[in-house]
C-alpha cells in the first residue's frame, strides 16, 4: 500500500503526508512535525491531494515493478519519519513508542527481501534504525525521580543491544556497494558512531565531518543543530558557540538547550535563560522535566 499511495499523480510531500495519514495513522500534528510546518498547511496539502486522486480517478493499486523502482525514495522516507515519531514523539507524552520503530523495521526488512527494492539505501536505513533501536532499554528509566527519558551520556551500556548493535553493522557493509551515498548512509555512520561510549576526539571529529556531509546532501535546521553540538565535543564550547548563535532557531527547543549546555560554566546567567527558553518551547511534559532538571542543576 505505501508504493500504491506514492503515486506521481500528486507531489511528494502530498504522498507522504496521505501515507503517513492513512496507512501510519499519524495526527495532523504529527504530520505537521515532521514536515517542520503546521496543522492548516498540511490540512489543505492532504486535501488538495485527495480531490486530484478523486477528480482523476487515481487507483490505489500496486504499481509496474519499473514503477516501484522509481517510488522508493518516498516510500523510505516514511519509513524513516514512521521510525523517528516512534523513537522521539514530538507531540506525544511518551518518550518512546515501540510499535511504530518495530513496525518501520519490520517494513525495511520486507524491502531488501524484493530485488527491486533491495538497495545499498534500504540497508542503510536498515542499518540506521537497528543503531538507534539497540538504545532502547538504556533511554527509560522507571526512577520517580528523573524524567522518564535517559540522556545518550547517563545511559547504561550494558542495557544496549549488542545483537541488534551487530545487526546494524551487517546491513551497514552490505549498504557500502554501488557510489550512492545517501542521507541515510551519513545518519547510519552516525549512529554507529554512538553505538561506541568512548569519548574520543577521533570519535567527534568523525561525526562532524558526517555532519558536514549531511548538511550538502540533505540541509535540515536538526541537522545543523547536530553538527553544532559535534563542534562543541570536537572543539569545545567556544567554537560551537559562534556557530549555534548564527542558527537562530528561535521557535526550537533544542536549540535553546544546546545554548544551555554551551554557556554551562562560561556564563550560567546566560545559560539558565536559555533553558528556561526551551522549557517554554518544549511540547511535552516529559521534555519539560528534564529540562527543569538542568535548570535546576545550575542552582
Amino acid at each position: 500500500m505505501l508504493f500504491a499511495i506514492c503515486n506521481p499523480a500528486i507531489a511528494s510531500e502530498a504522498q507522504i503526508g496521505l501515507a503517513l495519514r492513512i496507512l501510519c495513522g499519524f495526527g495532523i500534528d504529527e504530520i505537521a512535525e515532521a514536515f517542520l510546518s503546521n496543522k492548516d498547511t498540511i490540512n489543505k496539502r492532504l486535501f488538495r491531494a485527495k480531490e486530484k486522486l478523486r477528480i482523476e480517478k487515481v487507483k490505489m493499486e500496486l504499481p509496474s515493478e519499473n514503477e516501484i523502482a522509481n517510488r522508493l525514495d518516498n516510500v523510505l522516507h516514511i519509513i524513516y519519519l514512521l521510525f523517528s515519531e516512534g523513537y522521539y514523539s514530538k507531540t506525544q507524552n511518551q518518550i518512546l513508542r515501540k510499535d511504530l520503530c518495530l513496525e518501520a523495521m519490520r517494513l525495511g526488512v520486507m524491502l531488501t527481501e524484493y530485488e527491486r527494492t533491495n538497495r545499498p539505501k534500504t540497508n542503510a536505513l536498515i542499518a540506521l534504525m537497528c543503531f538507534h533501536a539497540s538504545r532502547f532499554s538504556a533511554r527509560q528509566t522507571n526512577d520517580p525521580d528523573m524524567s522518564g527519558l535517559v540522556l545518550y551520556e547517563q545511559q547504561n551500556e550494558e542495557l544496549w543491544d549488542k545483537a541488534l548493535i551487530n545487526q546494524g553493522r551487517h546491513f551497514l557493509n552490505l549498504s557500502a556497494q554501488g557510489d550512492e551515498v545517501s542521507s541515510y548512509h551519513l545518519e547510519a555512520r552516525i549512529a554507529c558512531w554512538h553505538c561506541m561510549k568512548e569519548d574520543t576526539k577521533e570519535k567527534w571529529e568523525d561525526i562532524l565531518q558526517l555532519y558536514n556531509q549531511l548538511l550538502l546532501v540533505n540541509y535540515s535546521p536538526s541537522v545543523a543543530l547536530n553538527r553544532t553540538f559535534a563542534l562543541y565535543k570536537a572543539n569545545g564550547q567556544q567554537a560551537a558557540l559562534v556557530e549555534a548563535e548564527k542558527l537562530k532557531l528561535e521557535n526550537n527547543h533544542f536549540y535553546f538547550m544546546l545554548l544551555g549546555e554551551l554557556y554551562k560554566n562560561i556564563d550560567n546567567e546566560k545559560a539558565k535563560f536559555n533553558f528556561q527558553m526551551a522549557y517554554a518551547l518544549a511540547k511535552t511534559q516529559t521534555e519539560k522535566q528534564g529540562i527543569q532538571e538542568k535548570i535546576d542543576g545550575l542552582s
